[in-house]
């Protein structure tokens, strides 16, 4: 990189004030911005490097380049606490820039702001770099193979192989808040089946979409002929019609909603009145039909019949959803995961947008039949809740997710009353013999489930690797003999090769002082996963904690709640909810396929901020889970192996790790209940060496070449969420 960098003198619009009491800016609406001075910018390539602290977690900082008439934009999203770095192009005749440091209103510092001139070659390789680690189209390549694509694209677009690198490079920083942007999304991103390859697909394979899609729709006295008019026109429009109507009217019906009905059952064959309200039609349960809910004003996506005919073999289905406003305008989408158990524990996350096969109807009904209008969002959540408990007793139900939008609302998903969930996962863990406690959760509509800790209580080893930085260890240590409620643990304080005299000395007395600490030496050059495995064989604990030396309990419930969850025989590892010191997210989960190889979900979020659709305040099943931080039986942590020792000598052999206890068929869990700070990667060092960065990129090759499908499709995430970033918005 270049030692040149540009003189930035930037000068706020009327829509910033300053703060000199915080020393912050504040930003009076979303479009603000500082322009800087005129002069004239040194053509070539920049690299910008922004920290920008804000209150606001979801946003993206903005640049405009202006040339004359000419301008050009870049957004840049941005992470709390940590300095964001993005190359930019400065073509000749630049003369002004306009930097907006966040879409939003809130209030701002910026500890470190530059632009510095970087070589080409320097640029190359990091636009390289980050499409092989990004972009969907560059996966498991080497740069060379990159170039070549580009070159090709740039060929056929008719344009240099910098403007097509460049139109590349841009994509894998699109940020597309759900909340802001899902609009832009739908017109520009959103996958929907080609209306003519539709067609040929239906006339192909008739005989396969022979099943009839029976869609009930209670009909309240608040309903509107309008409403129940747009949900009916839904189902008309249609690539396919095999489906029936049937509306259950409430008595309280308007008499005009009523003449309404009577006329559409005459203009429709396939529009009915059910003349038993409670139960299904006899028809309708048979392994060739699918029974559905609707609300009046509720909506299916055109292609919603063609795309759940693909689903042969299925029992329950459900699939992605959204809402829509007065105008009809969609928002709010809802992408989910795939089947996750624990997360359905703790909150009906399956949502209206749900099928079931009508042979299988009658086992998963919830009790009293179809409901009320007032009351579907407790059928639907109940007959989740009941497939769940019937797959735990007989494994007999098979759930498929369909990862596209089938489903508008018309009216958000709740339940009534609004706290009702807790009760009906108590019903439901009553029904499955489970015994547990249920209390409600940090978000609406939902549960905590608080499971036994076994007796005798198991006892747990806690491994901690460690080399010098006393300072380091010591609040570790101290910080888990003190705060932790749960007595029957072991620490074993693994050192490797340790020479700092008062980290000896500290090992020393901790190891006296307390009975449940033992030090253990390993003397040889560093390797996490070697080290752990020592450690693990030199344990006595039915349970085996992976635990860094740099986390620090907050509260003394933490390890209570991880021993709970782990001492469930259905789950593998289970993984906390790590900080930042500054009490931001650091680990909220593992998303597997961001930056690469994976990432931690929600990282830099608020402490108290909720995340993607409430996930980073509930017990979900994930796919992966962060080693800073990690429970698991011995028994299971042997039958895989334990760490991979020879592969994974320092990164993702925790993804590595929790990837084989998934393929046992195990369900990894993370909690937000076991909550600890984590001073990330500050004693071993980041990988800022030729050498480190050749054994990081070694250890992601090794990644994508051993789970590389896993990868690119994470069972816990949903694929129309990003890979680019960590904050669950749009791919």
């Amino acid at each position: 990189m270049a030692s040149f960098s540009k003189s930035l003198h930037f000068y706020p619009s009327p829509a910033f004030t300053w703060d000199p009491h915080y020393h912050r800016w504040n930003s009076l609406s979303e479009h603000a911005e500082f322009l800087s001075e005129k002069s004239v910018w040194l053509p070539g390539w920049y690299m910008i490097e922004l920290l920008v602290d804000r209150s606001v977690t979801t946003v993206a900082a903005s640049f405009r380049f202006e040339a004359g008439k000419r301008t050009f934009n870049i957004d840049m999203p941005l992470r709390v606490g940590k300095l964001s770095k993005r190359l930019v192009y400065v073509p000749w005749g630049v003369k002004r820039v306009a930097f907006r440091p966040m879409n939003a209103e809130g209030h701002f510092s910026l500890p470190h702001f530059r632009l510095v001139w970087v070589t080409p070659s320097f640029a190359r390789d990091r636009l390289l770099q980050r499409l092989i680690n990004i972009h969907q189209d560059y996966r498991d390549i080497t740069q060379q193979e990159a170039s070549a694509i580009v070159r090709e694209r740039a060929r056929e677009r008719g344009e240099s192989w910098r403007r097509t690198v460049i139109r590349e490079y841009e994509s894998t920083y699109i940020s597309l808040c759900s909340r802001r942007n899902y609009r832009l999304w739908v017109r520009k991103f959103e996958e929907t089946p080609d209306p003519a390859k539709m067609r040929a697909d239906i006339q192909a394979r008739q005989l396969e979409l022979l099943g009839i899609y029976y869609f009930y729709i209670p009909v309240a006295d608040f309903h509107t002929v309008d409403a129940l008019d747009t949900t009916l026109s839904s189902l008309q429009n249609q690539s396919l019609d095999n489906w029936k109507a049937v509306l259950l009217p409430a008595e309280a019906c308007a008499a005009e909603v009523r003449q309404h009905i009577e006329a559409l059952v005459v203009q429709d064959p396939r529009i009915t009145v059910s003349e038993s309200p409670l139960e299904p039609a006899q028809t309708a349960l048979s392994s060739s039909a699918w029974v559905s809910l609707l609300c009046p004003g509720d909506r299916l996506s055109v292609h919603a019949l063609y795309s759940l005919a693909g689903s042969a073999g299925a029992d329950l289905i459900y699939s992605d959803e959204d809402e829509t406003d007065a105008d009809g305008m969609r928002h709010s989408p809802l992408f989910k995961p795939q089947w996750n158990p624990d997360l359905l524990l703790s909150q009906p996350y399956i949502g209206g947008a749900v099928w079931v096969r009508g042979d299988k109807l009658p086992a998963l009904m919830p009790a009293g039949g179809l409901p009320c209008a007032t009351s579907v969002g407790n059928w639907q959540a109940k007959l989740a809740l009941n497939a769940l408990a019937a797959g735990v007793e007989t494994g007999a139900v098979n759930i498929k997710h369909i990862s596209r939008i089938l489903f508008h609302r018309a009216s958000p998903f709740t339940l009534s009353p609004a706290d009702d969930y807790v009760s009906l996962v108590r019903l439901s863990l009553q029904e499955m013999h489970c015994s547990a406690q249920v209390v409600p959760g940090r978000v609406a509509n939902s549960a905590r489930v608080k499971w036994p800790v076994p007796s005798p209580q198991p006892l747990v080893s806690l491994l901690v690797p460690t080399r010098d930085g006393v300072e380091i260890l010591k609040p570790c240590v101290d910080a888990i003999l003190e705060r932790t409620d749960y007595k029957h643990f072991e620490l074993l304080i693994l050192d490797n090769q340790s020479s700092c005299t008062k980290t000896l000395a500290y090992m020393e007395e901790v190891e006296q002082r307390d009975s449940r600490v033992k030090v253990l030496r390993w003397n040889h050059a560093f390797n996490y996963s070697a080290i752990n495995n020592f450690g693990a064989k030199h344990s006595n604990g039915d349970i085996i904690g992976l635990i860094n030396n740099d986390v620090e309990p907050i509260d003394g419930e933490w390890l209570t709640e991880m021993v709970s969850q782990a001492s469930r025989p259905e789950v593998g590892c289970v993984g906390a909810k790590l900080y930042y010191p500054n009490g931001t997210i650091q680990h909220g989960g593992v998303v597997l396929g961001v930056g690469g190889v994976a990432g931690h979900a929600h990282r830099f979020f608020q402490h108290n901020e909720e995340g993607y659709a409430g996930r980073l305040q509930l017990v979900q099943n994930l796919t992966a889970v962060t080693a800073a931080c990690l429970l698991v039986r011995r028994e299971v942590f042997e039958k895989v192996g334990g760490l991979n020792e020879p592969d994974l000598a320092v990164a993702y052999n925790d993804v590595d790790l929790c990837l084989k206890v998934y393929e046992l068929g195990l369900r990894n869990l993370w909690t937000p209940y076991a909550e600890l700070y984590h001073h990330e990667s500050i004693s071993r060092g980041a990988d800022d060496t030729p050498k480190k960065r050749a054994r990081a990129l070694k250890e992601a090759r090794y990644m994508r070449e051993q789970w590389g499908p896993l990868l690119d499709k994470d069972p816990a995430y949903n694929p129309n969420l990003t890979l680019a970033h960590e904050d669950f918005s749009l791919r």
